[in-house]
């Protein structure tokens, strides 16, 4: 007979973020966080006023803020989907885009996707990213 060891989900919802109504920031299963999508919401849970790279830059610090909360860094991404509605101005600003990236999270890039959509939950959020992150044991 095998013994079977149970993984307990657990919600992760950082302190530095606004409180979540009807879902987690994150949820940690065993070694892997999923972390929900992030919109570029202040504490205040109201979309951060700018372009395209004021907003990416608060939604990848919301989706880092909450790895690190799980226990994460940014090097244990393994999967990152960007939701966008206009891609041609996410393009427009790639490079200043790149390297917030290299900035917050090192030259380390996980699986990635960009997806054009019509809207976001917040009509006036222009993106959304979300991501899987396994941790990795580091001695």
């Amino acid at each position: 007979m095998t013994e079977t060891t149970l993984i307990q989900n657990l919600t992760v919802n950082p302190d530095s973020l606004g409180k979540p109504s009807g879902f987690a920031h994150g949820v940690l299963a065993g070694k892997t966080v999923y972390l929900g999508g992030q919109t570029a919401l202040d504490k205040d849970m109201k979309i951060v006023p700018g372009n395209i790279v004021d907003q990416f830059k608060q939604a990848f610090s919301n989706v880092l803020a909450t790895l690190v909360e799980a226990g994460g860094q940014p090097e244990d991404l393994v999967s990152v989907t960007i939701y966008l509605t206009d891609v041609d101005d996410y393009l427009a600003n790639g490079r200043e885009i790149g390297r917030l990236w290299r900035e917050m999270a090192g030259s380390k890039y996980p699986a990635l996707a960009g997806i054009g959509v019509s809207r976001l939950w917040q009509p006036e959020a222009l993106i959304e990213i979300q991501g899987v992150a396994v941790i990795q044991d580091r001695a």
